[in-house]
């Protein structure tokens, strides 16, 4: 009995330690403030990447000027629990968002450039996990999400 104590003690002690660590962590903008529309996808299923017009995960075309959509981008992006921007500002139209897990804080990060195109806007993106290998479809989630946040918030 004084063995499992010990065990789940130390599991607790373990889980407190890795909680206390991911929320810690510095987010380097250096490192993860980078543009999408160059960004290289890692092979690992946590991440995503959507660019203009590349297939099933493109963004759209919107009727709005660039610094409008990348001010909506920042609002959604906002918007969400856990969500800060560390790197760029809708000015520039390139922002990069730090998006933390409610329960352990793990963090992942959405690198969002807006693209001025012919008729208004659209927008490139990069969300993708710090940590581990797969994310459960977290950030194909996220952005799915958003996407119908900034349709919403854009629609007339």
């Amino acid at each position: 009995m004084k063995i499992l104590i010990f065990l789940i003690a130390v599991i607790a002690a373990a889980g407190l330690a890795g909680a206390f660590y991911f929320r810690m962590v510095p987010d380097d903008p250096d490192r993860w403030h980078v543009d999408p529309l160059t960004a290289v996808k890692p092979r690992s299923p946590n991440a995503v990447l959507i660019r203009p017009e590349e297939g099933d995960d493109s963004a759209p075309v919107y009727d709005v000027p660039p610094k409008a959509l990348a001010i909506a981008l920042a609002s959604v992006a906002l918007a969400e629990p856990n969500t800060k921007r560390i790197a760029g500002a809708p000015d520039a139209l390139w922002q990069t968002f730090v998006q933390r897990s409610a329960l352990w804080a793990f963090p992942d990060y959405i690198s969002i450039k807006v693209v001025p195109v012919e008729g208004g806007a659209t927008y490139a993106a990069f969300s993708r996990a710090r940590y581990g290998y797969s994310d459960l479809g977290v950030n194909a989630a996220r952005m799915a999400r958003w996407q119908v946040a900034l349709e919403q918030r854009l629609a007339p």
